[in-house]
């Protein structure tokens, strides 16, 4: 059965601000996260601590009947493997997902609703589960086990302060856990939106090839009878663009999987992308890394995206011949640089060429990392712009 509540005075663990102190560094620490699945482990680790329990888990719901996900703390890896597959939303597992309340019991073994364990899990008795809610929607659920300090009174279990802490710790998990699942999606819409421009300037390539094939092969059909050592050399010129073709084909098949930043790190990813527009467009595109080897994830991103706008800028605008783009170790952090021969323009026409050119989303990438963002071009100059950011 529910706890009562615990008397006034009695059990109710440390003081009010020691408490919100403890929720407080427990905010910060889901704060530093944007990843679904790192969210996920500091809630779990932060209630375990935060309430003094010897276990902890978090449980997201699929639509089966089953869990999504399911994190744990305080079982080791070895536990957990031997526990066996995920649980099944039932008992007091599913009262947490489809019913508001919070259930504090005395023993989770003599709840009727308790179903017993696998054989390998832990024999658990005090019980504290809260749900974490956004609106209407359950996003899932936290299930504490085995108050490890006792009250005054004698022996071991949850209070009404501990539920209190641990409802004010679901509320601000909810936030967390819906910023983490947007900046996942927002990434997952980013990724789509370079695929097709990578989509894109590789078609262009390709259907060049294809072009100068046809046209080729035209005329070596033209030639064939009234002089075939021209016929000759147009066929070998046939093949020569048909192996053309081939490769940029291969090379769609490569560098449309998705973005592998994460995998490969900021200097293979752009070494990678800056081949592939190379070989898509006439002007000559290079890259040099001069002492970069890895960056904090926000900054390898940020700069990423700036390189990606600014060379989409030089390649489909500027007319440029040549572009060049430099990363460069300063000090702890890094100074990107995009330069191109183009026809420039005047950075102080803002309102036309800023926000045409993506300037304004670009500073603000920069800004959002600690980093700033300088341009300089004049009209038949070129362009230049160089983003600075900082180390970890």
């Amino acid at each position: 059965m529910s706890r009562p509540a615990d008397p006034v005075g009695a059990g109710q663990g440390p003081s009010p601000s020691a408490g919100l102190a403890a929720v407080s560094t427990a905010l910060l620490a889901m704060s530093r996260h944007l990843e679904v699945g790192d969210v996920l482990k500091t809630i779990t680790a932060s209630a375990r601590e935060l309430l003094d329990a010897e276990y902890a888990a978090l449980g997201v719901p699929d639509d089966h009947g089953g869990f999504a996900q399911f994190v744990v703390d305080g079982v080791s890896d070895e536990q957990w493997r031997a526990i066996g597959p995920l649980p099944r939303q039932h008992g007091i597992l599913a009262a947490m997902l489809h019913e508001e309340k919070a259930e504090r019991l005395d023993d989770v073994r003599k709840d009727p609703r308790f179903e017993g364990w696998p054989a390998a899990h832990p024999d658990m008795s005090d019980f504290l589960g809260m749900p974490i809610r956004d609106g209407d929607e359950t996003l899932g659920a936290l299930f504490l086990a085995n108050k490890r300090c006792p009250r005054p009174g004698g022996g071991c279990g949850f209070t009404e302060h501990d539920e209190e802490l641990l409802r004010l710790l679901a509320q601000h998990a909810a936030i967390a856990l819906t910023n983490a699942r947007l900046y996942e999606r927002s990434r997952e819409l980013t990724i789509a939106e370079e695929r097709s421009r990578l989509a894109h300037e590789l078609h262009d390539a390709v259907s060049q090839k294809l072009f100068s094939l046809r046209l080729t092969a035209q005329a070596a059909t033209a030639l064939v009878d009234r002089d075939p050592a021209r016929a000759k050399g147009e066929l070998q010129q046939v093949a020569l663009l048909a192996a053309e073709a081939a490769d940029e084909l291969r090379a769609a098949v490569v560098e449309l999987r998705p973005a592998a930043l994460e995998e490969d790190g900021l200097v293979h990813t752009l070494r990678t992308q800056i081949q592939v527009l190379d070989r898509a467009h006439a002007a000559r595109v290079t890259f040099e890394n001069r002492g970069v080897r890895a960056l904090p994830p926000a900054q390898e991103e940020a700069l990423l995206r700036v390189a990606q706008e600014a060379l989409h800028n030089a390649l489909r605008h500027s007319g440029a011949g040549r572009v060049e783009v430099v990363l460069e170790r300063r000090g702890q952090g890094a100074v990107l640089r995009i330069g191109d021969d183009g026809r420039g323009f005047d950075p102080g026409l803002v309102r036309r060429a800023g926000r045409h050119l993506g300037l304004v989303s670009m500073r603000h990438r920069a800004s959002g990392v600690g980093g700033r963002l300088t341009v300089q071009s004049a009209p038949g100059e070129g362009a230049t712009i160089e983003m600075e950011v900082p180390g970890g």
